[in-house]
């Protein structure tokens, strides 16, 4: 038994190797034959490899675990369609190489949804990178120094998902525009992204300091893609007055437990002292 369990190790046939005593057990007490127990062995073998691949494609993906769609708040973003966020996360869009833009002001919960819909992706077996958008350059920048940039790009443009976050939240630097051009280029119709921004469109241009570049980078984004726009207050506006509603609600109680109760004897005991 150990013998064969070495050789299935060496076959990179993990699951069988570990669960084969118990499985041969239940096949002798159950009398099963030769290929059900075959098939219990490759249904382990499967079901070890299927999990460890998503462990795997979600440590890589680097995406917020803690980031789901059931922890958005949609009452707080009343004008963002739910059904379209859900249709979003069946990730269809990712099968037919089309983008996504969620555009709004700082912290109205753009982020909270990418990541959401990449974690979905993720279990759907997608291959999915989070990543800042001006840390991407950074990095194709860097690696033009080392010699590895052929690699570094194609770290950013095998993913069946390339998320894009905070796109406008610092100006481009102005060596970084022709690498993040050839991303978006050699992306198109080639692979999906998912882009954040808390600029419009119009004002590309002077992000990128080219106005011909962002529009060929916008016209390559948006030919194939859902624009989602959010409207609503920030999130952490909506916790910091919270916070401040609760501080003044418990200041007010405090103030009223601390008020003497008037009382007969005093009344009595200030007609005297008069």
């Amino acid at each position: 038994m150990e013998n064969l369990k070495s050789q299935l190790r060496s076959l990179k046939l993990a699951a069988i190797s570990q669960n084969l005593e118990l499985r041969n057990r239940y096949a002798l007490e159950h009398k099963i034959g030769y290929i059900e127990f075959l098939e219990l062995l490759v249904e382990d073998e499967l079901s070890n490899r299927q999990t460890n691949g998503y462990q795997n494609k979600l440590r890589e993906s680097k995406l917020d675990t803690q980031k789901v769609l059931d922890s958005y708040d949609f009452s707080y973003q009343p004008q963002v369609d739910k059904r379209q966020i859900y249709d979003l996360a069946s990730c269809r869009f990712i099968d037919q190489k089309y983008n996504v833009v969620f555009m709004g002001k700082p912290g109205v919960g753009k982020t909270h949804l990418a990541n959401a819909i990449g974690l979905e992706a993720v279990k759907k077996g997608k291959k999915v990178l989070f990543i800042h958008s001006n840390e991407m350059v950074e990095k194709l920048y860097s690696s033009r120094a080392d010699g590895t940039y052929q690699a570094t790009m194609q770290k950013f443009l095998k993913p069946d998902l390339l998320i894009l976050d905070e796109l406008g939240f610092k100006k481009m630097p102005q060596y970084s525009m022709e690498d993040f051009f050839e991303i978006i280029r050699k992306r198109y119709e080639n692979g999906s992204m998912i882009i954040t921004t808390n600029r419009n469109f119009e004002d590309w241009g002077a992000l990128f300091g080219d106005k011909v570049i962002a529009s060929a980078i916008i016209d390559r984004i948006v030919h194939h893609a859902t624009i989602v726009r959010l409207q609503g207050n920030s999130y952490r506006i909506k916790n910091l007055l919270e916070l401040s509603e609760m501080y003044e609600e418990d200041t007010t109680e405090k103030t009223k437990r601390g008020r003497p109760k008037r009382t007969e004897n005093t009344d009595v005991n200030n007609e005297k002292n008069v």
